[in-house]
């Protein structure tokens, strides 16, 4: 999608993104392109506009990094979709604090959160900005006649692309506003319950997987959402279905991950650069090269494609201390914010090739937030090469982020076994999970048990937007089965209200819609 032109229609937008998130204040990126007559001429403007879409969730706005966000009234760095996501899915959990003082920082930080927190409201808009989006591009391509050669498979990747925004909202907000391509643009969306958007997002994502036109993997440019995407989507909905419903349903998330596991992704095992670890290398300047394991990606370039998020933030903010930024990271300078606890760095073996750490003048303990010594650092994003080679710039990095991996399916695979899933065996499982170690450097494990596959979660997909659901559904979030340095606001970690299992609906958004409802323990 690097060399995709941008373009998005304003008005178009703006309509749309009132019936989703009716208090933005859309900022129109050409105001002379007001009207779908207007934007859309060609099979080209459809190609631009959903190459916008997919920028969405890799930048703040269509010009870049923080100069021009497609959101009014939010910080362009603080507010872009992966670094939202970021704060809401990693920062909340036993993976990392950060020292800085920006709004909603150490709120989400010590799980001390509430309605009015700017942080939250700034990926929730994030997301119903990009659902608006997918609804208007499948609404304008369905009703054309422009004639497009790849016009069923646009539309069912922007319907894919929706369903990922959708699910990142039933994951950590549960009961939202609803809106598809059939709502009336301007209308007030009626709310829809966290069961009955699970129900929606399995219908729908079962017609993308099979009766759309959405590419297989053979058939996928890079960056490009896919169909083996779709079943990960529906897999993930699957793997938390207990959570979101109250019925688990490990039988079905098996069922797609074994269809998975014959699109013919794998681990990636050996080294190519001969540099780094084979593990090392999906999280380095050209990881758009492992496409053996990497289902998707969040496509970033120095150049072409910047970020104040996505790895931006996952290089930068995590930098500082003694660190030589040039020589490690291939970038300029550090913003000594991120370092992780104690609980999550005792997680690792000094011999686990995933423990990517900066120990040097940096102690365990997380005395002092503010201070970046206290805490081992992270180095697992970097922007060098295989062959340790700098990216393009050195502000910017060209790491992609991996949306989905392949090993993820494997450890899905063994929990669905753990948990009884009738077409993988225990035996077929602990081998999936064991292949994950294997690759890691690690001995076999010789039995599967929920202590095991979800502190081998925590090891292998850390950083990756994974950790908050993954304590949720082994109940570990809120609760004192397991406590961290400074949950709940104390250094040494205290139980939390379990209604912090969702995220408020922001007061902003519930005082413009009155069919909305509050989630349970937030003042309405």
């Amino acid at each position: 999608m690097k060399s995709f032109k941008y373009i998005l229609a304003s008005l178009i937008v703006v309509a749309s993104l009132a019936s989703c998130v009716n208090d933005l204040n859309v900022t129109p990126i050409d105001p002379n392109m007001n009207t779908a007559d207007k934007a859309f001429n060609s099979a080209a403007d459809f190609d631009a506009f959903l190459a916008g879409i997919y920028t969405g969730y890799a930048t703040s706005g269509y010009k870049g990094r923080d100069d021009d966000p497609s959101i009014s009234g939010l910080d362009g760095g603080m507010s872009q979709y992966i670094r939202g996501l970021f704060h809401l899915c990693e920062l909340s959990t036993d993976v990392y604090v950060c020292g800085w003082n920006d709004e909603g920082v150490p709120d989400v930080c010590k799980m001390q959160w509430d309605a009015s927190t700017g942080l939250i409201y700034s990926i929730y808009s994030r997301m119903f900005f990009q659902i608006a989006q997918c609804n208007e591009f499948i609404r304008q391509a369905r009703s054309s006649n422009i004639a497009m050669p790849r016009k069923d498979e646009w539309v069912a990747e922007a319907r894919t692309l929706r369903a990922l925004s959708y699910y990142h909202a039933i994951d950590n907000f549960g009961n939202v506003p609803f809106s598809d391509e059939t709502s009336v643009v301007g209308q007030i969306p009626q709310r829809i319950t966290r069961a009955d958007l699970y129900t929606w997002l399995e219908t729908e994502l079962l017609d993308i997987i099979n009766n759309s036109a959405l590419a297989d993997r053979s058939a996928t440019e890079y960056g490009r959402i896919n169909k083996t995407a779709a079943k990960m989507i529906l897999a993930k909905l699957y793997l938390n279905a207990k959570v979101y419903t109250g019925t688990a349903q490990w039988d079905k998330c098996a069922n797609v991950l074994k269809d998975i596991m014959d699109d013919g992704y794998s681990l990636h095992t050996t080294s190519v650069g001969g540099v780094y670890s084979p593990y090392q290398e999906l999280f380095l300047a050209d990881n758009d090269k492992r496409t053996d394991e990497i289902i998707f990606a969040i496509e970033q370039d120095g150049i072409e494609t910047m970020s104040y998020g996505v790895t931006d933030y996952l290089i930068f903010a995590f930098a500082g201390g003694t660190m030589d930024t040039a020589t490690d990271l291939g970038t300029s300078s550090g913003w000594s914010g991120c370092r992780m606890t104690p609980e999550f760095y005792a997680k690792f073996s000094s011999n686990d090739d995933r423990a990517i750490f900066w120990t040097d003048g940096q102690t365990v303990d997380v005395a002092d937030m503010g201070d970046f010594s206290n805490g081992i650092a992270f180095q697992k994003y970097k922007n060098l090469t295989s062959t340790n080679d700098r990216g393009k710039a050195d502000g910017c990095p060209d790491t992609d982020f991996p949306m989905f991996r392949y090993a993820d399916v494997l450890l899905m695979a063994a929990e669905c076994a753990m948990n009884g899933a009738s077409s993988i065996s225990q035996t077929e499982g602990l081998g999936y999970l064991n292949e994950v170690r294997e690759r890691a450097g690690l001995l076999p494990a010789t039995a599967l048990n929920a202590d095991l596959i979800l502190d081998e979660r925590a090891r292998e997909l850390y950083l990756e937007l994974w950790r908050r659901q993954d304590l949720i559904r082994y109940n570990r979030f809120t609760t004192a089965d397991y406590v961290w340095q400074w949950k709940g606001g104390v250094h040494d970690g205290q139980a939390v209200e379990d209604y912090k299992n969702l995220y408020p609906i922001p007061v902003s958004d519930m005082m413009v819609n009155p069919n909305l409802v509050q989630n349970d323990g937030y003042k309405k």
